[in-house]
């Protein structure tokens, strides 16, 4: 593929939600390589799903020859973004922030290539000009390009006011910090595109306007629908919590096992956002039904585990399954518990540390979070009749053995 492809191919595969000027956009990749960029906080010591959107945007850059950046907001974390909260963020220490980018470096090793030449990703971090910035210059040079009637416009603002939410004045100025990035990198390494989620969109149209407002050049803007899943849910959220990317945070086994337990109806979009197989092979897959689907939904694990933790490490989460599930085996890697048969399926969950209580397992089988050998259940008064194995939210599965 060539750089001249990257907005076909994000196009087809669903990611692009908003362009600033896709004319002006395919103009610049046909003279290309173009070099665009993607900000990402240092709030958690890992990314997780939610992310991965952003990081395959920046995979299909590099794919079609063109020059990813991953921006670690080494600065902008010490201010806190406000989009799409309903509060002030937690301010986090200096040495919290930097093992929190330690952490997220991780995340990206299985799906960019680092180093020099096309194709290759380079990483930064914003800390290196924001925090040498002197406010008085800043102000002059900077905050004369924003009008604070346009800031208060924008949804990251609007919706707190409208909600009598408090915005601090430390997070107001974080749309000119996060503006000034793209100034920084348009003149620094010649970026010309910034990527970012849907609530990323007026933070990308301002740094947009301020780079043509310094550096009278047009420069790019493109952002990715939030995506949820079939039933609603957002993307990166269980009910057992986040899905995080690090393999300390959750191991290849669980993250393979989140994708296969994936919806019917998000196969075929989630196999063309989160995998790089051809959209020939994610039709016919997502096409299938009935009893086939499940063997889509095992292709989507193996291939969505391998991007992050390679090859090897997505079989063995296969096989692992296969044997546990498909030849009754219990597999070294699962736990299991012994526990009289029958028995209310909220007791097993409990005492299996699956769920801290009843009334958290009742929600959990409300919201479809429970499994009984690899089904749904929707009956909190479900009495188990035999061995069986159980799951919860994003936890691995038990074996429940009778005693």
């Amino acid at each position: 593929m060539s750089g001249q492809d990257f907005l076909d191919v994000v196009t087809e595969r669903g990611f692009v939600h908003q362009v600033t000027d896709a004319e002006a956009l395919r103009a610049s990749l046909r003279a290309g390589p173009v070099t665009g960029y993607i900000g990402f906080d240092a709030t958690a010591d890992s990314l997780h799903v939610g992310h991965l959107v952003q990081i395959m945007l920046l995979r299909w850059l590099a794919r079609t020859g063109n020059r990813p950046v991953v921006l670690m907001g080494g600065g902008t974390t010490k201010i806190g973004d406000p989009s799409g909260r309903d509060e002030t963020r937690q301010i986090l220490t200096e040495e919290r922030i930097e093992e929190n980018k330690a952490g997220i470096r991780r995340a990206f090793d299985g799906f960019l290539e680092f180093g020099e030449g096309p194709g290759k990703a380079i990483m930064l971090d914003n800390a290196e000009w924001l925090d040498e910035l002197r406010y008085i210059p800043f102000l002059r040079e900077v905050g004369r390009h924003f009008s604070v009637n346009r800031m208060l416009s924008m949804d990251s603002v609007r919706l707190r006011l409208e909600r009598d939410q408090p915005l601090s004045f430390i997070e107001f100025n974080y749309m000119l910090l996060q503006s000034y990035d793209f100034v920084e990198l348009h003149k620094r390494h010649g970026v010309t595109l910034q990527m970012g989620g849907s609530d990323q969109w007026g933070n990308i149209v301002m740094g947009a306007d301020l780079v043509r407002r310094m550096n009278n050049t047009v420069v790019h803007g493109l952002t990715a629908p939030l995506i949820t899943t079939a039933s609603g849910a957002k993307m990166g959220k269980t009910a057992g919590g986040a899905v995080w990317l690090n393999p300390d945070r959750l191991s290849p086994y669980d993250y393979w096992q989140y994708w296969r337990n994936a919806e019917d109806a998000d196969v075929g979009r989630f196999l063309a956002l989160f995998t790089d197989l051809p959209m020939a092979e994610v039709r016919r897959l997502g096409s299938l039904s009935g009893a086939e689907i499940n063997e889509a939904k095992k292709v989507l694990a193996t291939e969505a585990t391998a991007l992050l933790h390679g090859r090897a490490a997505a079989e063995e989460a296969a096989e692992t399954a296969r044997r546990a599930f498909e030849q009754g085996e219990a597999a070294e890697t699962l736990p299991s518990i012994t526990h009289p048969l029958p028995a209310p399926l909220l007791d097993l969950l409990v005492e299996a540390k699956l769920c801290a209580s009843k009334g958290e397992a009742r929600r959990l089988i409300a919201q479809n979070g429970v499994r009984l050998d690899d089904a749904p259940i929707s009956d909190p008064a479900l009495i188990v009749e035999g061995p069986a194995k159980l799951s919860a939210g994003r936890k691995r599965h038990v074996l429940v053995k009778a005693g």
